[in-house]
């Protein structure tokens, strides 16, 4: 009898060892993947590339006021809201130029321009070329009002997020959805980014020094960060509820036969 409830206690042991096994992989940036120690090296910011649904708030400066009013949305509602209620009213609701699905804006007095997979870089340089037909100096400043990433999975607070600068890293991707959870997979987040009219899915290796030097290190509009449950987690989640509970009573069983045995000597 002794035999046995060794073998049970054993048993029991073993399982629970296993189901307990130790999270690995939990630091971010800790492995280096050659054995030399170089300096990190930080991926160039290009800025993000503008596609349909964008909403871009454009604003003209030049020397003459007068003359730049016509190519600013904002001067042009002033103008022609005569009642002050309904000019307050315009200014709180929010406008912009929207990228249509052709990849198109409508811009005052220029007319229909093609901004599709244009950088903001690059579409107030076009804008101030085309505008010195009509301006001295033209000055543009363009921001992007509706950036927005989603982070789903082993987060704390998974869901869609705005931010106010379209210059947003994976890290601070992740800190707004309040970091992953303990059980996430660092080692395989997936990214889902729209490319060349299809969905692209690329692999990040959190846990790696180099993740800063990644052409993907910095989010574009619309990006999927997705991050899988790790290995423990996927065993839970695939093995019979019951087994916890099962585990426990085999254990108690043990036990109350091996006191029973040690009174009955």
């Amino acid at each position: 009898m002794k035999k046995i409830t060794s073998i049970f206690l054993l048993t029991t042991l073993i399982i629970g060892a296993i189901s307990c096994k130790p999270k690995e992989n939990m630091v971010y940036m800790e492995n280096q993947t050659s054995n030399v120690d170089q300096e990190l090296k930080q991926a160039v910011f290009l800025g993000t590339h503008l596609q349909s649904g964008d909403l871009l708030d454009i604003k003209v400066t030049a020397f003459d006021d007068n003359a730049v009013r016509p190519f600013n949305l904002h001067s042009m509602n002033q103008a022609g809201n005569t009642n002050d209620a309904q000019s307050q009213s315009a200014q709180t609701i929010p406008q912009g130029y929207l990228v249509d699905n052709d990849g198109y804006i409508i811009f005052p007095v220029l007319g229909k321009i093609l901004v599709q997979n244009m950088t903001m870089s690059q579409l107030r340089e076009n804008l101030e070329i085309r505008l010195l037909e009509y301006l001295t100096d033209p000055l543009v400043s363009i921001r992007q009002l509706n950036f927005n990433i989603t982070v789903l999975g082993e987060v704390k607070k998974p869901g869609q997020y705005t931010s106010a600068s379209d210059k947003v890293t994976l890290l601070q991707a992740l800190g707004m959805a309040g970091d992953m959870t303990d059980n996430g997979d660092r080692t395989k987040v997936k990214l889902v980014r729209h490319e060349n009219g299809s969905d692209q899915t690329y692999v990040i290796d959190f846990t790696e020094k180099n993740i800063t030097s990644s052409p993907y290190y910095y989010m574009q509009q619309n990006d999927v960060l997705y991050i899988e449950p790790d290995a423990n987690k996927k065993i839970i989640a695939g093995t019979n509820p019951n087994r916890t509970l099962i585990f426990s009573i085999i254990g108690s069983a043990v036990a109350i036969t091996s006191i029973l045995i040690s009174t009955l000597k």
